[in-house]
């Protein structure tokens, strides 16, 4: 059987090896994108058309074309050929088996350089407005998570040791304030994004009169690209995403990584439901907090993702080279992992429950309302490094006689500054001590009513 004839064959005396097609194919990955493909083929055939480029009787023909193609794809009825190079190939293919050669007008003034970089600008355009909807989600999640346990105090820790007593509420709004920037991140890449890269086909443009801002409206670009020679060897949005999409994984990872080790005995802050949880095969006791777990595992693969799309485009020359058909891998990877892992997390986390009565216990232990005292001596007229320091001899004190800072009497504490009154009891009270950080951002009740407030607001309009 004759071997299938390529696009480029006029210049070529010899058929492409078998292993050769077998190791620059494409298409068993990057078939993903057949509806970009499409989208983008018929908005370029519409231009086409618009500009006399091409007859509207064959835009029209083409257009009626690819959308049998995509109505085919999209119902599983559409058989790929390994023998197809890519999506881009595939398409064209079977549209001028269905329609002739005027299928073969398509591809006028386009090359697959700008033609593969306006289906990964569609693509990750969709996917970016996927993951903002899911962030979304999870900030809600979050938010309302946070009014239910506006009363719970816990430990807050700084190098795992317990610092100050805090509101659950506000550690829940932390990572709502860490997603929001990661939101804040997408909707600037999404900016980058957003560029019409059609039209500068395969690095010089074209001699034919193309309108493109014609094709930007069509395919609702804002913009359209500057220079044919970077639009087509631009992969700086893909390495951008997969940045954001790292630094998001690592807020989720952050927060795994407390939920997995509050979920341990040794600290029984949180409960897992069983139906986000996995057992042992081998000890019948365990409830092992593998969704988290793997989220956390997950987070590295992303990060592979961003370093191999910086490794790819470090050493490339202008413009376009085959390098870049190995973007699409580590991009899809990136979306699909940070997409899994948002919906699942979000799921699991609706369905974990606090224990509020242990984080209160434990919010008493490690002398955590020693800055208190430090602060109730200043309000006194005291320096802050003196007051540390006398507050400092009264943890070791406790140390030593095996108190807590509530089991001392004001005698105690006036052996060590004669200005301590009765008040100092007030002070070192957990319900006031989280209660008299009132200021923006504090952990005051009202503080974090406050920003929850903002929140909900906020994220009403979304």
């Amino acid at each position: 059987m004759p071997a299938e004839k390529k696009p480029w064959a006029g210049r070529f005396c010899e058929a492409t090896a078998a292993s050769v097609e077998r190791f620059t194919s494409s298409l068993h990955y990057d078939r993903r994108l057949y509806r970009c493909d499409i989208e983008g083929s018929v908005a370029h055939a519409t231009m086409l058309a618009d500009c006399g480029i091409i007859a509207k009787k064959e835009a029209a023909k083409i257009i009626r074309g690819l959308k049998a193609i995509l109505g085919d794809m999209e119902k599983g009825k559409f058989v790929f050929d390994p023998i197809d190079e890519d999506i881009h190939m595939a398409i064209e293919k079977e549209l001028i088996r269905r329609i002739g050669d005027t299928g073969g007008k398509l591809h006028t003034a386009r090359s697959r350089n700008d033609q593969i970089a306006l289906d990964m600008r569609l693509y990750l355009r969709h996917e970016v407005d996927n993951i903002s909807a899911k962030l979304v989600g999870l900030q809600k999640q979050l938010v309302a998570m946070a009014r239910r346990e506006i009363k719970t105090v816990m430990p807050g820790y700084t190098h795992m040791q317990k610092a100050q007593p805090v509101l659950l509420a506000h550690y829940l709004m932390a990572f709502a304030e860490m997603f929001q920037r990661d939101q804040e991140r997408l909707s600037d890449c999404r900016k980058r994004i957003n560029v019409l890269p059609l039209g500068a086909a395969a690095l010089a443009g074209t001699g034919l009169p193309i309108d493109r801002r014609r094709t930007s409206e069509l395919l609702n670009f804002p913009a359209v690209s500057a220079n044919s020679m970077d639009t087509v060897a631009d992969r700086d949005y893909i390495a951008e995403f997969n940045f954001v999409a790292s630094l998001c994984m690592a807020h989720l990872s952050r927060f795994c990584e407390d939920l997995i080790l509050w979920s341990s005995d040794e600290f029984r802050f949180v409960e897992f439901s069983d139906a986000y949880t996995t057992g042992s095969s081998i000890m019948p006791q365990k409830k092992n907090p593998d969704v988290a777990e793997l989220i956390r595992g997950k987070t590295a693969r992303v990060y592979g993702d961003l370093m191999a799309i910086l490794t790819l485009l470090k050493g490339l020359p202008m413009t376009y080279n085959r390098d870049l058909q190995e973007d699409k891998e580590p991009l899809f990877d990136a979306v699909d992992t940070l997409n899994d892992c948002l919906a699942i997390f979000t799921e699991m986390l609706a369905h974990t429950s606090f224990h509020a009565d242990r984080m209160y216990d434990a919010a008493g232990g490690g002398f955590s309302t020693a800055t208190d005292i430090a602060e109730y001596l200043v309000k006194k007229g005291v320096p802050f490094r003196q007051a540390h320091e006398i507050t400092g001899g009264i943890v070791a004190y406790c140390i030593k006689h095996k108190k807590n800072l509530d089991d001392l009497i004001v005698e105690e504490f006036q052996s060590f500054y004669a200005g301590f009154d009765e008040k100092i009891e007030d002070a070192i009270k957990l319900s006031n001590s989280v209660s008299a950080r009132r200021h923006r951002g504090g952990t005051s009740p009202s503080a974090v009513g406050e920003r929850i407030r903002e929140f909900e607001k906020f994220l009403a309009k979304k």
